[in-house]
């Protein structure tokens, strides 16, 4: 049986995600990354930027969504509702960790606006928990569902021959789809297209700039 976690031992556990979220390379995946056989390209200067500014992209999205899922988990009523946003929360933690490893490939960087999407995502994510794990679930599921869809989109934006970034986008996507078919067979609330739509043009506007910084 499960050991339930003290207060303090949540809030342990909270500053510990914090850190292995926000320090340089403290993130480490429970899976292998689905890129490390595969061959790497040759890239031109264009191209590694250009590559490096997707993956900075995917990066800080999967910091974010590592944060709601831990501010929701802080906050569920229901423990199947906590075991769905610790769930999405390891997920998200190989994700982020294997864009990390993406971005040291390509002798390139994380971006400067962690810290914030972190913060900014945690307070979000403790305050839905608070609202009810009906909403909290379903936000899972729209967040996971049109972090999918970013990640099917983008590999339209990678380079043909870029097989590594490919490999790691395809996982991702697939990775989401799933963990948003159990949000919402676990109780979430299933957002209408208006609502997702309104959250699709906010997550793009504020990570926009992670392209470049």
């Amino acid at each position: 049986m499960k050991r339930q976690l003290s207060r303090s031992d949540g809030l342990i556990q909270q500053f510990d995600a914090a850190l292995r979220s926000l320090a340089p390379h403290a993130a480490k995946p429970q899976r292998n990354d689905p890129a490390s056989k595969l061959e790497e390209m040759a890239f031109d200067g264009h191209q590694r930027r250009h590559t490096a500014g997707l993956m900075r992209v995917n990066h800080v999205i999967s910091v974010a969504n590592q944060a709601l899922y831990q501010g929701q988990s802080a906050t569920a009523a229901l423990p199947h509702a906590r075991s769905q946003m610790e769930q999405s929360a390891a997920e998200a933690f190989d994700h982020m960790a294997w864009c990390d490893a993406r971005l040291m490939q390509l002798n390139s960087r994380t971006s400067c606006f962690t810290p914030l999407f972190y913060a900014t995502a945690f307070g979000v994510g403790a305050a839905s928990g608070l609202a009810s794990d009906r909403l909290s679930l379903g936000m899972v599921a729209a967040t996971r569902e049109l972090a999918g869809k970013h990640y099917e989109d983008q590999q339209t934006q990678l380079i043909v021959d870029d097989q590594r970034s490919h490999a790691l986008l395809r996982q991702m996507a697939s990775d989401e789809a799933h963990q948003a078919h159990l949000a919402i067979e676990s109780g979430g609330m299933r957002f209408l297209g208006p609502v997702k739509w309104i959250m699709r043009f906010i997550a793009q506007g504020v990570t926009k700039g992670a392209y470049y910084f």
